[in-house]
C-alpha cells in the first residue's frame, strides 16, 4: 500500500516536467533578441515582429485548447503541445537560414506555451489532490504550477543567453539542448493518469468553448484587473529595461539581459512559498499585494533609466520578480477556487491569455517615446498600478465564489483529514 501511494503521489511530477520544459521553450528566445539584432542585422521592426508572432500562436492555444481538453482529454491535447514544443526548437535552430525559421519557432513557442498553460496547469492542478496525491494540501496545484513555470522560463533564458554570449554557436545549440531534454517526455506523459472524463460541456463541440465561470464578478472584476499587470512585470523586466540601459551594457548587453532574466523568474519562484501565505480565500490581499509590488518596481525602473544604473536595473527586476510571483500563484489560486471542474482548464486559459496581454507593453511604451520620456510613461504606469490596486481594494471581499469541496487527504489509519 505504502509503495503505490509513493507511485500516486509521483504522477504530478511528470506534469510539471511537461511545464518545465514547455515554458523553456517559450523563454528561451528572450535573450537572443540583442545577437539576432546586433550579429544577423535584423531592424528593430523585425526584431519586434519576432516577438509580436508568439501571440498569434500563444492566444489561440489559451483559449481553446484547455476547452479542447475538456472534451477529450488532458493528455492528448498535452501531447500535441509536446510535440510543437520540439518543432519550434527545430525550426529556431535554423535561425541563421533567415527569418523564415525564426517566425515559424515563435508561432509554435506560442502554442506550446499556451496548451501548457492552459492545459498543463489544470492537468497539475488535478493530480495535486487526492486520489492522486494525498498528501498535497489545497494550493499545491497553483503553487507546483506556477514553480514550474518560473524555472522553465528561467532555465530556458539562462542557457540560451550563457552559449550565446560564450560560445560561437549561439543561434543553434540553445534549441538544441532544449530538444534533447524534451524528447524524453514525449514518452512520459503518457505514463501521467488522465484526469478529464467528464466530457466538459454537453452537446456540440462549439458548445465547449462557452466558459460560464469567465464571466464570474470576482473574475472580472478582481482576478482581470490585475492579470495584466503580471506578464507586464516579465516583459518590462528583462525585455525592456536591458534594451534601455544597452548604452551602458556595451558588449555585455546579452549577458546583462540574461542576468536580469534570471534574476526575476528566479525571485519570481522563491517568492512562491511566501506568496501562498499572502493568498487569503476570503480577500484579494494576494493581488492586492502583487499589484503594490508593481508599482514599486516601476517607480524603481524609472530611476534605473534616469540614472543609468545597471545596479537599479538589477533592484527593479528584483522587485519585478516578487510581484510576478505573488501575482502567478494568487491568480491560479482565484482562478480555481472560481472555476468549476468542467471549465477549469477554460478559464485558465483565460486568466493566462489576459495576463500574457501583458507583453505587449514594451512596445506600446517603445510606440509612444516620443513624444513621452520613458521616465514619465514608467512613472505613469507606477500611478496605473496603484489606481487597479485601488479597484481591488474596492472589490476587496466581494463576489467571493461559493466553496467548492475541499481536498481532503487520508492518514495510515484511514481517517479523512483536511
Amino acid at each position: 500500500m505504502k509503495h503505490a501511494d509513493e507511485g500516486t503521489t509521483r504522477h504530478w511530477m511528470v506534469v510539471f516536467g511537461v511545464i518545465f520544459v514547455c515554458s523553456w521553450c517559450g523563454n528561451q528566445f528572450s535573450p537572443l533578441l540583442l545577437l539576432y539584432k546586433q550579429h544577423d542585422h535584423y531592424s528593430a521592426l523585425i526584431v519586434n515582429a519576432f516577438l509580436g508572432v508568439y501571440v498569434f500562436g500563444l492566444a489561440p492555444a489559451l483559449l481553446l485548447s484547455g476547452a479542447l481538453s475538456d472534451r477529450h482529454g488532458r493528455r492528448p491535447v498535452m501531447f500535441a503541445g509536446i510535440v510543437t514544443a520540439v518543432l519550434a526548437s527545430v525550426c529556431l535552430s535554423f535561425s541563421a537560414a533567415g527569418p523564415g525559421g525564426i517566425f515559424a519557432g515563435r508561432l509554435l513557442a506560442g502554442i506550446t506555451v499556451g496548451t501548457a498553460m492552459a492545459v498543463g496547469n489544470s492537468w497539475l492542478k488535478e493530480l495535486s489532490q487526492p486520489p492522486h496525491d494525498r498528501r498535497a494540501d489545497t494550493g499545491a496545484g497553483a503553487r507546483r504550477a506556477s514553480l514550474a513555470f518560473t524555472l522553465g522560463s528561467a532555465a530556458g533564458a539562462l542557457v540560451a543567453g550563457l552559449v550565446a554570449q560564450l560560445s560561437p554557436w549561439g543561434e543553434e545549440l540553445p534549441f538544441i539542448v532544449h530538444i534533447a531534454i524534451t524528447l524524453p517526455f514525449v514518452w512520459l506523459l503518457w505514463k501521467a493518469p488522465e484526469t478529464s472524463t467528464s466530457g466538459g460541456e454537453p452537446g456540440p463541440l462549439y458548445a465547449q468553448f462557452r466558459i460560464p465561470a469567465a464571466g464570474h464578478r470576482r473574475f472580472t472584476r478582481v482576478v482581470l484587473v490585475a492579470a495584466p499587470w503580471i506578464f507586464a512585470s516579465a516583459a518590462l523586466a528583462y525585455g525592456y529595461v536591458p534594451v534601455l540601459l544597452a548604452g551602458v551594457t556595451g558588449k555585455w548587453g546579452l549577458g546583462y539581459a540574461t542576468a536580469l532574466t534570471v534574476v526575476a523568474l528566479g525571485v519570481a519562484a522563491l517568492i512562491q512559498p511566501v506568496a501562498k501565505r499572502i493568498d487569503s480565500p476570503s480577500s484579494a490581499r494576494g493581488l492586492v499585494v502583487c499589484l503594490g509590488t508593481v508599482a514599486a518596481a516601476l517607480v524603481v525602473g524609472a530611476l534605473a533609466v534616469q540614472w543609468s544604473s545597471v545596479w537599479l536595473g538589477m533592484l527593479a527586476s528584483v522587485v519585478f520578480g516578487a510581484g510576478i510571483g505573488v501575482g502567478l500563484v494568487s491568480g491560479l489560486l482565484e482562478v480555481q477556487r472560481i472555476a468549476s471542474p468542467r471549465d477549469l482548464a477554460g478559464l485558465t486559459g483565460v486568466f493566462y491569455a489576459v495576463a500574457y496581454a501583458g507583453f505587449l507593453s514594451p512596445t506600446v511604451l517603445a510606440a509612444v517615446t516620443p513624444p513621452f520620456s520613458t521616465v514619465a510613461l514608467f512613472a505613469g504606469l507606477a500611478v496605473l498600478a496603484l489606481v487597479c490596486m485601488l479597484m481591488l481594494l474596492r472589490a476587496y471581499r466581494r463576489h467571493l465564489p461559493r466553496p467548492q469541496a475541499r481536498a481532503v487527504r487520508i492518514t495510515g489509519d484511514g481517517r479523512v483529514r483536511p
